[in-house]
């Protein structure tokens, strides 16, 4: 039986593992079918601390899952597909069939974007098409870019990318916003903003980069075009905790619910984006890696004692 098993392979379950290495836990990593997370999409990471230069994302999650690995942590190339948290050991199944028994479980499964489903746009994810304006908006200072959404996200997007860039295209496909009153007034103030009420994006043009996007005006049927170098998608995220079914406490988004990574059941803890609907950012993923691991470490303890 193992002492701790992570779920999840991104900044937070890299983290988990390398602090419960170091603690002589020898973790096990599940690392499931995206290794490294939403991290491996992202062509460069300028605001990870301790690199002066940009850093690819799959590169700078090798160095995470090398550092880990360094201190004892092992790792499972394998899907988790059930789970029983109901009693002592937990139980997890992977794809296969294989059972995993351990005392402790740290869930860092992440949340994965939600896209357009557009072939355009898949083909340009992290060339271009991003699903984080905070994290890759500082690459296109100057430049002219298009969000797609009308909730608070989408507007609070628009908001700080128009600090950075030339001009953006808010694109909604209502002709009102469903983001807060405040949020919608102060995107209609910015003059760097403009809306385009009633579309959908149906194309994104280019072939190594983004250079634009095809537009359909859902009410007249108009096709438009639209030259942006940049195309942030913002209709929200969906945590990765179907296969935990109703057996944790989760918020009306389906996001775990955690008190200082703990969860409601004793020894499952909680790290990074699949816990966390605010913040979505690589460093607090990694932060959350940490204190979850230190929680490990204290129920552990405890229950020796």
């Amino acid at each position: 039986m193992e002492k701790v098993v992570i779920v999840g392979s991104g900044p937070a379950g890299l983290t988990a593992a390398l602090y419960t290495a170091r603690a002589n836990l020898a973790p096990v990593v599940i690392e499931g079918m995206q290794p490294g997370g939403q991290l491996t999409t992202t062509t460069d990471v300028e605001n990870y601390p301790g690199f002066a230069d940009p850093q690819g994302g799959p590169e700078l999650v090798l160095r995470m899952r090398a550092q880990a690995e360094t201190f004892g942590t092992r790792y499972i190339m394998n899907e988790l597909v059930e789970t029983d948290l109901s009693g002592r050991p937990l139980k997890l199944t992977l794809a296969g069939g294989d059972v995993i028994e351990t005392e402790t479980l740290i869930i860092a499964t992440g949340a994965s974007a939600r896209y357009l489903g557009l072939d355009s746009e898949q083909r340009l994810i992290g060339k271009g098409v991003s699903g984080c304006a905070t994290c890759d908006g500082a690459f296109y200072r100057g430049q002219k870019v298009a969000v797609v959404g009308g909730g608070d996200t989408a507007c609070e997007d628009a908001l700080y990318l128009s600090r950075l860039v030339e001009h953006v295209t808010l694109i909604h496909r209502r002709d009102a916003f469903r983001a807060s009153s405040i949020m919608g007034e102060r995107v209609l103030a910015n003059a760097k903003i403009e809306v385009r009420w009633d579309s959908v994006v149906d194309e994104v043009l280019g072939e190594s980069g983004v250079e634009g996007v095809k537009l359909r005006n859902v009410k007249t049927g108009e096709i438009s075009s639209l030259e942006v170098t940049g195309l942030f998608v913002a209709i929200g995220h969906d945590p990765n905790t179907a296969v935990f079914g109703d057996q944790l406490n989760k918020d009306g988004q389906e996001f775990l619910v955690t008190k200082n990574t703990c969860t409601n059941i004793p020894g499952v803890f909680a790290a990074g984006d699949v816990q966390d609907p605010l913040y979505k950012q690589a460093v607090t993923a990694a932060g959350t890696g940490c204190m979850a691991a230190l929680e490990v470490e204290r129920y552990l303890a405890a229950a020796e004692a």
